[in-house]
């Protein structure tokens, strides 16, 4: 494969979310990403409907894209002894199990490191390698909730709120992984030595309070449900129209606010716009701008904001945003060859790239799909091999 990361040869022991995601990162941009996966337990993302024409579900088919897969029972001594070949060969480890399973296996990053000094090692958890909750379970709300971050997302009238999308795990787990990968990557080549990066999701959701936690911290400003200038304390919001869509309207700058305040009919609510201290002033505010919303249609509101720079957009449904015409120019949809010989639809990378574009081999593969050819490139006989297979070490 090509791209910037052609040459990473990354090890996947991961499932579900987080941990694809972060590698499929890595292969569109060119790293060797093998999965190495369970025969016996597989993957519930396998099993996510819709299922697409090669019998694959369609969210496997693009968070697994341009990986192999290999599928060995590492309960078993050969199967073991399989990952332990295969580490001598590739340089990055990527696991999601919880503290100290992969230790148990055989497989942790110290057994591992006496195999390869050089491993950079990646292990994503909801609450990392340490502390009082790093066995415990949960999933991208609980992190999101012991971050603190649910506390101040939803409404007054009706409380928290679960995110729409998986915060936590992406933004924390998936994307904090990858930094954290690559700038181990550049640490050992200026030294020659790897590392264990412990990513937990929970902490790298803590870190996103980048506007709220400076003031919380030293001014004793703390968020909560629509009390901030970005989570409906100000009119910073959306709004509904005539026929019940909507409209984001984020114009905090003045200059952007007089121009959505002069569309609405109302230039006088304008010096309104900064005030954040007078909370029935805000409220008043918003009614005011959600009255005059409602007085035009979607199709009306949107001839009218198309043409002014004023921060305001419509709400879109996801599948009004793939056909959106910035969606279109920035080619954020592609087309991924699948082995019956028919494409999918899928999400591009959003990484652009000006020398090394990113590269989309095929969808997600069976499991298992490459387990010999991957085992004869690192030295199994042919016997070996088939003796591997017929008992059950791999698949």
């Amino acid at each position: 494969m090509s791209g910037p990361l052609a040459g990473l040869k990354v090890l996947d022991f991961s499932a579900l979310l987080p941990g694809p995601f972060a590698t499929l990162m890595l292969a569109d941009m060119g790293a060797d990403v093998l999965r190495v996966e369970s025969p016996s337990r597989p993957d519930m993302v396998r099993m996510l409907p819709p299922i697409a024409s090669d019998g694959n579900s369609a969210a496997h088919g693009y968070l697994n894209r341009s990986k192999r897969s290999i599928g060995i029972d590492m309960k078993s001594p050969a199967g073991l002894d399989v990952v332990k070949r295969l580490v001598a060969e590739y340089d990055i480890v990527v696991e999601q199990f919880r503290p100290g399973v992969m230790d148990r296996l055989g497989v942790g990053y110290d057994a591992l490191k006496a195999i390869n000094p050089k491993i950079i090692y990646v292990s994503i958890t909801g609450y990392g390698q340490t502390g009082p909750y790093k066995d415990r379970a949960g999933h991208d709300m609980n992190y999101l909730a012991i971050a603190g971050v649910l506390g101040y997302n939803g409404r007054k009238a009706s409380g928290p709120a679960p995110m729409a999308v998986q915060v936590a795990d992406i933004a924390g787990g998936s994307c904090h992984a990858v930094i954290g990968l690559l700038a181990a990557v550049i640490h050992r080549q200026a030294t020659g030595v790897g590392q264990h990066v412990d990513i937990s999701m929970t902490d790298a959701a803590f870190s996103l309070h980048a506007l709220t936690a400076p003031g919380a911290l030293n001014g004793g400003e703390q968020p909560g449900l629509e009390n901030t200038q970005l989570n409906g304390g100000s009119f910073y919001d959306c709004y509904e129209t005539a026929d019940a869509r909507y409209f984001s309207v984020g114009g905090l700058e003045p200059q952007f606010f007089m121009q959505f305040c002069a569309a609405i009919g109302r230039p006088e609510l304008a010096p309104l716009g900064m005030n954040m201290l007078q909370p029935e002033v805000v409220a008043q505010l918003k009614a005011d701008i959600q009255i005059e919303m409602k007085k035009k249609t979607y199709a009306e509101w949107s001839a009218i904001f198309a043409a002014l720079d004023s921060c305001t957009e419509p709400v879109l449904s996801f599948a009004e945003s793939t056909e959106h015409p910035h969606v279109v120019a920035r080619e954020l949809l592609i087309d991924v060859p699948m082995p019956n010989g028919q494409t999918q639809r899928q999400l591009a990378s959003p990484i652009k790239f000006s020398e090394t574009k990113a590269s989309y081999a095929y969808t997600g593969a069976t499991l298992g799909e490459h387990t010999e050819a991957v085992m004869a490139a690192v030295g199994f006989s042919a016997d070996e091999i088939k003796q591997a297979k017929s008992s059950g070490a791999v698949a």
